[in-house]
């Protein structure tokens, strides 16, 4: 009688080739969420994304009527503390208040960022796992270039990870 091991629908042998399949689909995912200022830079970044392969499940509103931006970020931070996903983005007119509310999740670190250069620092000492976008404050090219930079930098890990380790209350 011969035993079969299954992991996520893959035999033993093939769990590790399995696993490498459905970690890059969880990285091939994102969530995004936005108040009434990020509608607008929503649309644009998940069309962007999504013509490159992600899939985005969208969790902001598509109105520019006035919305209270914790409404639609906690789904993001959720998804991302829950490891559904790697990585999340969240819109809203100054990105504060959307990055704080992200921020009170475990297992997140949402990084406010407004260029390129703070977005890979986030990625790379940080390990930044949601970025926030200011949308009073950037442009919409900007902002894809930011979301570019925060899906293709890497986490630099070493001297960082220790720094990482200490950032949860819990």
């Amino acid at each position: 009688m011969k035993l079969t091991i299954t992991f996520f629908g893959c035999s033993k042998l093939d769990s590790y080739l399995c696993l490498q399949q459905t970690q890059h689909l969880i990285m091939k995912n994102i969530v995004i969420g936005n108040d009434h200022a990020g509608t607008d830079y929503k649309k644009a970044i998940v069309t962007h994304l999504e013509a490159q392969g992600y899939a985005v499940e969208n969790y902001g509103t598509d109105s520019s009527e006035s919305v209270d931006y914790p409404d639609f970020v906690h789904p993001v931070a959720l998804a991302v503390e829950s490891e559904k996903v790697s990585f999340g983005i969240i819109i809203c007119g100054s990105g504060n208040g959307a990055s704080m509310t992200a921020n009170k999740h475990q297992k997140v670190r949402a990084a406010l960022c407004w260029t390129k250069e703070i977005v890979a620092l986030a990625r790379q000492h940080n390990d930044a796992n949601i970025l926030s976008i200011p949308a009073r404050f950037t442009s919409i090219p900007q902002a894809i270039a930011m979301v570019d930079t925060f899906l293709s930098t890497e986490f630099e890990g070493g001297r960082h990870q220790n720094r990482v380790a200490k950032i949860a209350c819990s």
